[in-house]
């Protein structure tokens, strides 16, 4: 499985001023993680984003989430994101920033 390297550029860019984060290659894409915790990342063209149980609820309402489901279960607190849920810029900070508050909340592994 690949990943759109456009994409893994835009989370780059995204991610370059915050502290502690790694880029890994994970779920035949490539993940950012915080602190040692998985926040962001590209499988194929979609945005994988973990927001959290408190936040999982909203962010399946918005119209290009759906459930991150790599075992055959859903992940509760992840999400994948249609490439259309993150065309622009704002768009996509705001699921970067969702996922930052969960993972900056985590003690650091």
């Amino acid at each position: 499985m690949a990943h759109d390297e456009g994409v893994a550029e835009r989370l780059r860019d995204v991610y370059r001023d915050v502290p502690n984060v790694d880029e890994r290659r994970m779920f035949g894409g490539v993940a950012f993680m915080v602190n040692g915790h998985m926040s962001c990342g590209v499988v194929d063209e979609s945005l994988m984003v973990r927001v959290g149980p408190d936040r999982y609820d909203a962010a399946m309402k918005h119209p290009h989430a759906r459930e991150m489901d790599f075992t055959g279960q859903p992940l509760r607190g992840f999400v994948f994101v249609e490439p259309e849920g993150f065309e622009s810029d704002d768009d996509l900070a705001t699921w970067v920033t969702w996922s930052l508050e969960f993972v900056q909340a985590l003690p650091p592994k």
